[in-house]
């Protein structure tokens, strides 16, 4: 008869359950020893990027262009589909996401190396499509800042998605690309609820401070947004109105919203951290997710991946715009008309450029 496994229990300030094997692990091994009491500390790793800047043609994502200065990311979301690409290094998607960061040092030369080709065509660049840019690393390692400064420099247009309050430190460079219509950001909030922001995302601000963050940016004249980011069914799709109703008089834009997306190895740990936290309402929780995916965990089609389908998804898109029709923000992903007539190459006309 096999021995059941122990167990699982939430480590303090992370938000994996467990260390599972990625996808491509050589062995699988599944310990029969209890989960040690304390999580692995976060440890910075430098890898040395080929290229930098990434390109996609999903007809559901608002950009062509993206950098990612981290690969991992601290803040711990529970529901970060990046989590999967972890095991691209042969490292869990669940602990290791989170406490094995990597780090780009060169980004900044080689995204200078990309816009000195002949062939290289100006359009906005997000940085932060799928690991935070202003993750707790970032404060030391100011691979995010030195990025805007050389968008400023070359007056480049870029576009930002953030959870993390550390952008408060870069409102000097922002003001100053919006003065030339080159920027805009996107702030996700999926709760307001700390005790469930506590478990969801355990290393990000409070709601407060990132509505704060859309304020402040307003105010300096930087188009912000809200990104209600994932909704998940009957755990934060209670909080719809008051989230967008925060976000309007906080100064936001606009608002989008993103329904819960279970690639790969996700679809195992989410559940993971759903029975572990969650044990009451799991089975309906689930529920719901497949009956908005197709009777399935997760449905990967363009269209449909972002936003599911049914009843349900139907159901919050109709709260959705309602809500944002009702405190007077725009509804759906935005997607700012930003000025790519002015950016300069490296190597043209030096002398005129700078941070004047």
């Amino acid at each position: 008869m096999p021995i059941p496994a122990p167990p699982l229990k939430s480590h303090k300030g992370r938000g994996g359950i467990s260390n599972l094997p990625g996808r491509f692990s050589a062995r699988q091994v599944e310990s029969d020893e209890p989960q040690p009491d304390a999580a692995p500390d976060t440890v910075l790793r430098p890898m040395q990027a080929r290229t930098i800047i990434s390109h996609n043609q999903s007809p559901d994502i608002p950009f062509d262009h993206s950098i990612n200065p981290y690969h991992g990311c601290e803040h711990g979301c529970i529901y970060c589909y990046a989590r999967p690409s972890h095991s691209y290094l042969d490292l869990s998607p669940g602990l290791d996401f989170e406490t094995q960061i990597f780090y780009k040092p060169n980004a900044v030369t080689q995204l200078l190396a990309a816009w000195e080709k002949p062939s290289y065509v100006c359009e906005p660049i997000t940085i932060g499509a799928n690991t935070d840019p202003y993750q707790p690393a970032e404060k030391q390692l100011r691979i995010t800042r030195e990025l805007l400064e050389t968008f400023l420099k070359h007056r480049h247009p870029v576009s930002l998605i953030t959870k993390g309050g550390l952008m408060f430190r870069d409102l000097d460079l922002l003001a100053r690309l919006a003065e030339r219509n080159l920027v805009s950001v996107a702030v996700s909030v999926p709760t307001m609820d700390a005790d469930l922001k506590r478990i969801l995302e355990p290393r990000i601000p409070s709601a407060a401070v990132r509505f704060r963050l859309i304020r402040t940016l307003a105010d300096a004249s930087v188009p912000a947004s809200l990104l209600l980011a994932p909704i998940i069914p009957a755990v934060n799709d209670p909080e719809i109105e008051s989230i967008i109703q925060r976000a309007a008089a906080s100064g936001a834009r606009n608002a989008a919203w993103i329904f819960l997306r279970l690639p790969n190895e996700l679809k195992t740990i989410f559940r993971e951290w759903l029975h572990t936290h969650m044990p009451d309402r799991a089975s309906h929780v689930i529920s719901l997710i497949r009956q908005a995916s197709g009777n399935r965990d997760y449905d990967n089609r363009f269209g449909i991946r972002q936003r599911g389908r049914g009843p349900y998804a139907t159901m919050i898109d109709t709260r959705f715009k309602a809500a944002c029709h009702r405190y007077g923000i725009g509804s759906g992903r935005y997607s700012a008309i930003l000025d790519r007539t002015a950016f300069v190459p490296p190597g043209q006309h030096q002398m005129t450029l700078g941070f004047d």
